[in-house]
């Protein structure tokens, strides 16, 4: 499993609103267009959390095709009230935004 973590800005109050966005827009197709397995948002004293787990490595290259999809393109619009870039000076696209992992580990089964 592949997994993106992406890192913004957000008012906690916010939290409730783009919940709901996501869950309108994780029922229809465009998760498993993009490969996307599971999604948890996460918020922390302004910051804004979104893992978001695949099923294969190349979860980054299905989102980049899918963000022309007007599903894509409506989430995002709808979020900008809400979210906004950790670094707006250097924010170009989600890529922009997203954690390094350092470190990993599994538990053996």
């Amino acid at each position: 499993m592949h997994s993106t973590l992406i890192v913004a800005r957000m008012d906690l109050g916010s939290s409730a609103e783009v919940g709901k966005l996501f869950a309108e827009f994780d029922r229809t197709g465009m998760p498993h267009l993009m490969g996307t397995r599971r999604r948890q948002l996460f918020a922390y004293k302004g910051l804004y959390f979104h893992l978001q787990d695949f099923d294969t490595d190349n979860g980054g290259e299905l989102i980049e095709s899918a963000k022309t999809d007007p599903r894509f393109v409506r989430i995002s619009q709808d979020l900008k009230p809400f979210i906004e870039a950790y670094d707006p000076a250097t924010w170009r696209s989600p890529a922009d935004a997203m954690a390094t992992r350092f470190y990993e580990w599994t538990a053996s089964a």
